[in-house]
């Protein structure tokens, strides 16, 4: 794999994060690297987090505890945000996982990206927008799963309807393959995969798709070919205009 040499960090932020979902998260993060620093933070006293302890010993997870100084005030956003930025000026990462559903890591996240580090976000489906689309990657935890085989299975497919009712995603694989297509309209779908992760923290596994090409096949909205491993498309011609009903008033 392409990211198989990549120094990960993971940073989970256990008051928003739910122990159940450790294993898959662990799954996904293997197939871009080695998660070699991990670090769970919360209120260790709460019983809250009891759910956490069997996890954090069985992945060698290590508790960062930070009591709750004020009532109301996560101490454990601050205390990620500190190590976090350490490990960024210790120059030996290539990337750091955060696992919360809190917006308020948006500006860390954004700080880590600015200095050319991936970011892979993996929280509730509560999770406000902007963390969502600051990271490079981001993956709902209601999505991921470990299937027998080590797999995470992605959720159930969204129907034709529903994806070209989503307007941000028709938008942004149409601008993918205009921006790499050629003079006859047809790009291949590594250039189409590029242009979308530059653009946002976009995976196909959250619309239930386990592969990009899929995805945009079942918009219907795009023609695809396929020679061997290879595959094109292109956009469809716009579809023709609804015929006036009968019956109508005719001008005149």
């Amino acid at each position: 794999m392409a990211d198989a040499e990549l120094r990960l960090a993971l940073l989970i932020d256990a008051d928003n994060a739910p122990a159940s979902k450790i294993e898959p998260i662990l799954t996904e993060l293997a197939r871009h690297g080695v998660a070699n620093v991990r670090r769970a933070y919360g209120n260790w006293k709460n019983p809250h987090l009891k759910g956490w302890e069997a996890a954090l010993h069985a992945h060698a997870i290590r508790p960062i505890q930070q009591f709750a100084y004020t009532s109301g005030k996560n101490a454990s956003d601050m205390a990620m945000v500190i190590d976090a930025m350490d490990l960024l000026y210790g120059r030996t990462l290539d990337g750091v996982a955060i696992v919360s559903s809190d917006a308020d890591f948006t500006p860390l996240v954004m700080r880590l990206r600015h200095d050319n580090l991936r970011v892979f976000g993996f929280g509730e489906e509560k999770t406000p927008e902007p963390f969502v689309k600051a990271c490079s990657t981001f993956l709902y935890l209601e999505k991921l799963g470990v299937l027998d085989n080590g797999d995470t299975p992605a959720a159930k497919p969204k129907t034709a309807a529903q994806l070209r009712g989503d307007a941000a995603l028709v938008q942004l694989l149409r601008s993918a393959v205009q921006a790499s297509a050629d003079e006859s309209g047809w790009t291949h779908l590594g250039a189409v995969g590029s242009h979308v992760a530059n653009q946002g923290s976009f995976d196909s596994r959250n619309y239930g798709y386990r592969k990009l090409s899929d995805l945009i096949e079942a918009t219907g909205l795009f023609e695809v070919r396929r020679s061997g491993q290879a595959v094109e498309l292109r956009e469809l011609p716009n579809a023709p205009a609804r015929r006036p009903r009968r019956g109508g008033s005719n001008a005149g």
